[in-house]
């Protein structure tokens, strides 16, 4: 089944999937209907996020994801309405593009393989 979930900075090396912290966890929304994501999107940049890309991965292979890096998921289902948390982390392990200084290339195994999984998609 496809799925979709909120990537920041889609397809560059500072990609990002959106989590929603709950105590020392970190926990993964899966969307059964692209415009529930899209509306939840919208909602964290009324909350001054960066827009998110809107994202379609197999089910299995985004829990298998979750499992791979010890993160939790969450499925919303079609029509319900998902409201992000009214705190949001200070730091995240992500930066917004634009202001991402000049570094040398550094590739992350763990982001290489996520990269290479939704590219598989495509």
């Amino acid at each position: 089944m496809r799925v979709y979930v909120l990537l920041f900075n889609a397809g560059t090396e500072n990609e990002g999937i959106h989590t929603i912290q709950m105590g020392d966890r970190n926990k993964v929304l899966i969307f059964e209907d692209e415009d529930d994501a899209t509306r939840f999107g919208v909602l964290l940049e009324a909350q001054d996020f960066p827009t998110a890309t809107v994202e379609a991965i197999d089910e299995e292979e985004i829990k298998e994801f979750c499992i791979s890096v010890d993160y939790d998921w969450e499925l919303v289902g079609s029509g319900e309405l998902a409201i992000p948390p009214e705190n949001n982390v200070d730091q995240t392990d992500w930066q917004i593009e634009a202001d991402q200084p000049e570094e040398p290339d550094f590739v992350s195994p763990e982001l290489d393989d996520i990269r290479k999984r939704l590219e598989g998609l495509l």
